[in-house]
């Protein structure tokens, strides 16, 4: 007998775990992203990232048994993402030199509502109300929580985070139609070779030679772009955009661990507060998936 297929509900769920999995790599990721930008340029970086992720995903497409199916792809659509998975990750990094990791998180996370809107009009996804209002209470909960200094807004590092946000927010709607046709392992394998071949090339002429004491960042680099990668793809294959989008949010949640297993900080009551509205728009929406199905395009 063929195993029963999950719902539209169980397979947002998937996303969704998959989403918030995706975050806690992606924010150890930026700690990583923000230590080495101090020391090289920021496309350098960007290169780093993907070619020290590189070997790590070469083994998983052969592990996987997808090596054949690396060339039958959607190629401007992989092109396209790559070009823009090198400008989002340039500029973020830019922006993390310019600005504290709560300004940039703040600005960042408009992308959420981006790739919301975006997945109605490109995607023809229908959104329910309560997405919407979890976006709107995450996007309040992050207010309350960061606090951003408001002349932070105005300044390069801004707008390079802004730039970001948005190449991301298309590059996360461009992944989600790949996955209609494309395998995972494609996905990944060529979202971390476009950007290590561009990255690199773009790096070259600025390319800084990297000390010994970092090379532990740059492996560390590696584990948690591959996996991050790893997790978002699947996170958007399985969930609809609209629904996953929202639990970048929790990027607060896993920085507020961080700060207190790492640096034994402990937040603020501010932080905390604007912590539990997050958590507990994330707890909406999930209730909401298990309760309601997701309406058809």
């Amino acid at each position: 007998m063929h195993p029963t297929p999950p719902t539209a509900a169980q397979a947002n769920l998937r996303g969704i775990l998959a989403m918030v999995a995706a975050v806690g790599f992606f924010s150890l990721m930026d700690a990583l992203l923000k230590t080495l930008t101090a020391s090289y340029p920021a496309m350098q970086v960007a290169a780093l990232r993907g070619w020290a992720a590189l070997p790590l995903v070469v083994l998983y497409v052969l592990w996987r048994g997808e090596a054949r199916g690396l060339l039958r792809v959607r190629w401007p659509l992989h092109l396209l993402r790559g070009a823009l998975n090198i400008s989002m990750l340039a500029l973020f990094a830019y922006a993390l030199k310019e600005l504290g990791l709560a300004e940039a998180y703040t600005l960042f996370f408009i992308a959420p509502l981006l790739i919301t809107v975006l997945s109605t009009v490109v995607l023809g996804e229908r959104v329910r109300a309560s997405h919407w209002v979890a976006i709107a209470l995450g996007m309040v909960g992050v207010l309350v929580a960061l606090r951003p200094s408001q002349d932070a807004f105005f300044s390069l590092g801004a707008l390079a985070v802004l730039g970001a946000a948005t190449g991301y927010a298309v590059s996360a709607i461009t992944g989600r139609l790949l996955t209609r046709t494309d395998s995972s392992a494609s996905l990944v394998f060529w979202t971390t070779a476009l950007l290590a071949l561009g990255a690199g090339t773009l790096a070259q002429p600025g390319w800084v030679a990297v000390q010994q004491a970092h090379w532990p960042l740059v492996a560390g680099l590696a584990v948690t772009g591959f996996l991050g990668q790893l997790a978002i793809t699947e996170a958007f294959r399985h969930g609809q955009a609209s629904v996953v989008a929202p639990f970048e949010y929790t990027a607060l949640a896993w920085g507020m661990g961080l700060d207190w297993v790492l640096w034994q900080a402990v937040p603020g009551g501010a932080t905390l507060l604007g912590g539990a509205i997050i958590i507990g728009s994330g707890l909406y929406l999930v209730r909401q998936e298990r309760t309601q199905p997701v309406l058809p395009p």
